[in-house]
């Protein structure tokens, strides 16, 4: 109920005013049974506009992070996930990714509708990157269709890290449902799994236009993330350096200024030593210069 009342009334009215979303294709969705609705990446905002674009329930899986927060704040965040049509996954792969998968296979089994991000992240760069597998495991186990659904300028509307939305339209284009009964019930066919896998991504390719990268999101911005360690830490030795060489041009600043000042006081002391008149102390008087010479013959 309060899935309904999120979308059709709190979140779903709001959205459509304020971004103008439009969408393709809606008639591709099966009007009943389960299937997997298979979404490009770009943005957190994906799993909001998505579902609101589709006129049945969307379950869509999220990290374990909503689910697991403490403090009253979490609390209300796995509250608002659940009621939202959320289900928690464990993002650490092996025996908790097949747990995930099990979840989304009860959704499918229960004549629902599932989504997935095949990439498995967020694209770091507005590109289309490698299908896992997951997915087409998903689809050969329930024997159901897999909806390919682009995302269009999601990522212009709400960019990685950022909290507050910018007013962009955005859209979604739906493509023709794609089924395998051919490969029912074979999860351990891997060859057909990635041929599925590689087939959606490709009319993901076509429907969004991206650009498309044979290789994992995941992979990618861990070299990303290396870099940027790499970077800061370079930063801080660049720092440190700094900072050694400021000590040092106060070390020889201030041993300049001692021997300055040093070389003040002696002077100072020399001067003060000197009698009045301004001979200096080893100056011999006309009183010391011995007998006078006899004059000339």
């Amino acid at each position: 109920m309060f899935y309904w009342i999120l979308k059709h009334i709190v979140v779903g009215p709001a959205v459509r005013v304020v971004f103008r979303p439009w969408v393709e294709g809606r008639e591709h969705v099966p009007a009943s049974g389960g299937a997997i609705l298979a979404s490009n990446h770009l943005s957190f905002s994906d799993s909001i506009f998505l579902p609101l674009m589709v006129d049945r329930r969307v379950t869509f899986p999220a990290k374990e992070e909503y689910f697991t927060g403490p403090g009253v704040k979490g609390w209300l965040t796995k509250q608002f996930f659940t009621a939202a049509g959320q289900i928690p996954i464990d993002r650490s792969g092996g025996q908790a990714s097949m747990v995930a998968l099990e979840k989304g296979l009860e959704v499918l089994r229960q004549g629902g509708l599932f989504g997935i991000y095949p990439e498995g992240t967020r694209s770091p760069d507005g590109r289309l990157y490698r299908g896992k597998t997951g997915m087409a495991r998903l689809a050969v186990a329930a024997d159901v269709p897999i909806v390919p659904c682009a995302m269009i300028d999601t990522d212009k509307a709400q960019p990685t890290g950022q909290r507050i939305p910018n007013v962009v339209q955005v859209g979604v284009r739906i493509g023709r449902p794609m089924h395998y009964p051919q490969y029912a019930g074979q999860v351990e066919n891997h060859q057909a799994l990635r041929e599925i896998t590689d087939d959606v991504m490709r009319e993901l390719q076509r429907l969004s236009g991206q650009d498309y990268v044979d290789e994992y999101a995941a992979s990618v911005k861990g070299r990303l993330a290396a870099r940027a360690r790499g970077g800061i830490e370079q930063a801080r030795e660049g720092l440190e350096q700094a900072r050694e060489n400021i000590e040092h041009a106060r070390e020889r600043a201030r041993a300049g200024l001692t021997e300055a000042a040093d070389k003040a006081r002696e002077g100072l002391a020399t001067r003060r030593a000197r009698p009045e008149g301004g001979a200096p102390p080893e100056a011999s008087g006309p009183e010391d210069r011995g007998p006078a010479a006899p004059p000339p013959a």
